[in-house]
């Protein structure tokens, strides 16, 4: 440790605190809220009971049933369920506070824009982790019943995690437009439903087009973190 680093991390411990100490702030106000409403029960009753009747049809009710993920939570419909869910979460995190009048007062007080923006981002994405720990009992049945591998697993959730905390951030964009929190669940329909498009579009087109729309589509990103799952399994069956 040099004579000049402690200065340096006691300054960036000056710097740096109230700044965490704000977006915590936000966050735990916003996570209080979700928890202290049915809203946080009824979407992460719903995701876990969506997820279980597609962990029986893909586990259970085959012929030949797979030790992944990919059954229950790696295909097309979860992903618009995931896009219904975050309209849901994100709707009314501006849109209330504009129609109520708080939102000035929020952005008066001695905090910064975006440290609002990532305490009530944080807030949601707490609420989708939420969610998403209750589905690792399926996971368990899996270990328990079966043999998979646990890296395609991690990089299964990741991939769902970050494609889920996109379209929070879209939905975020969304009710920071309007007042009107139906408005705000529309526009986050209507961005992440482009999105499906962008991918629809890219797997019909062909060369440079077909390139560009891929790179700009969520959909082909996360199913690359499930592409391993697949190869993984392949490879074992040779």
């Amino acid at each position: 440790m040099t004579a000049f680093s402690l200065p340096t991390n006691l300054l960036g411990g000056i710097v740096y605190a109230p700044l965490v100490r704000n977006i915590w702030a936000i966050a735990w106000k916003e996570t209080k809220t979700y928890f202290s409403s049915p809203m946080a029960y009824v979407v992460a009753g719903f995701f876990v009971a969506w997820t279980a009747v597609w962990f029986v049809r893909g586990t259970i009710d085959v012929t030949f049933p797979e030790a992944t993920i990919r059954s229950f939570l790696y295909f097309f419909l979860t992903w618009w369920i995931i896009m219904l869910l975050s309209a849901v979460l994100t709707m009314r995190l501006f849109a209330e506070e504009a129609k109520l009048g708080t939102l000035e007062l929020l952005l008066t007080a001695p905090v910064k824009d975006y440290e609002v923006v990532l305490g009530k981002f944080l807030a949601t994405l707490v609420m989708v982790l939420a969610s998403l720990a209750l589905t690792l009992y399926f996971v368990l049945l899996l270990f328990w019943f079966g043999d998979p591998d646990s890296g395609p697993l991690l990089t299964g959730y990741l991939g769902i995690i970050l494609f889920w905390a996109a379209i929070l951030s879209v939905g975020l964009f969304a009710s920071s437009l309007t007042d009107n929190q139906i408005v705000s669940f529309v526009v986050t329909i209507a961005i992440g439903g482009l999105f499906f498009i962008i991918d629809v579009a890219a797997g019909r087109l062909t060369g440079t087009a077909a390139d560009v729309l891929a790179q700009a589509s969520l959909l082909a990103h996360i199913d690359d973190f499930g592409t391993l799952e697949k190869e993984q399994k392949s490879e074992g069956s040779q």
